[in-house]
């Protein structure tokens, strides 16, 4: 398809980009907007036909990662959007307001997709886990390569409430703390992954994958954990890696 657009949709930010999806690269510049407030679907839809129209895409196909367990094109989860997006339709709800097919996937999922394909986990077989670390935690889990879609990682049981409000960026961000004590949540957090998953390898993703030398100290792990090599990117490629895929297959 040449070059499609890749869409990446957080809790904090809207992002997108033309993608190259033989390279794995932006063939211009990724334009970001903050996640509306409050992030109903009337207002991401706002954004979203802002970020169709920066790049010229009304009315083409395209990917997009969206922070939900997506069955079906079905949303099924709104732990950092809005809760009146359970149930909707998107693929449909999007249509009727873009005039663009797009193919959703879970947010985590789109990024663990690139990072396979292109960053550290190429060519690697066993189960390897990716984790994003934003507002709050996304997981994606291959076993030879091969993805097991809508796994919510950072849901998992801690305290009184779950990891993603102890171990994301968005918790660090929200209690202000050290690398150091935000390492040694992380830690927690990352040997309970490995106790139950025993994976080959844990990819750290999202934005503060970039920082990994400010707390990797503080990780005392047996299983290998490296940082994304696509970062906070990987959303947006992923997506659009998704769409030529299926846009491909549906034309042949």
């Amino acid at each position: 398809m040449g070059e499609i657009l890749g869409i990446d949709i957080g809790g904090t930010g809207m992002k997108a980009a033309l993608v190259d999806t033989d390279r794995g690269v932006f063939l211009k510049e990724k334009i970001k907007y903050a996640t509306p407030r409050p992030s109903t679907p009337e207002n991401v839809s706002r954004v979203m036909r802002q970020l169709i129209k920066d790049f010229d895409f009304e009315g083409k196909r395209f990917g997009c990662g969206f922070p939900s367990i997506i069955k079906n094109n079905i949303c099924y989860s709104a732990a950092n959007i809005d809760k009146s997006w359970l149930k909707i339709n998107l693929y449909e709800y999007f249509l009727e307001r873009t005039g663009s097919q797009i193919v959703f996937t879970n947010d985590a999922d789109a990024a663990a997709i690139a990072e396979m394909r292109f960053g550290r986990g190429k060519d690697r077989k066993g189960t390897v886990i990716l984790l994003t670390l934003g507002t709050g935690i996304g997981s994606g889990i291959f076993l030879d390569g091969k993805l097991l879609p809508n796994s919510e990682f950072g849901h998992l049981l801690y305290k009184k409430s779950i990891f993603e409000h102890y171990a994301s960026n968005g918790a660090r961000k929200k209690k202000d703390l050290s690398w150091s004590e935000w390492g040694k949540e992380l830690n927690v957090y990352l040997n309970h992954i490995d106790h139950i998953i025993s994976p080959d390898l844990i990819i750290l993703g999202g934005g503060v994958s970039k920082h990994f030398a400010k707390y990797e100290d503080y990780i005392d792990l047996n299983t290998e954990l490296v940082s994304a090599a696509m970062g906070n990117d990987a959303g947006i490629i992923g997506a659009a890696i998704l769409a030529e895929e299926k846009f491909s297959s549906s034309n042949q």
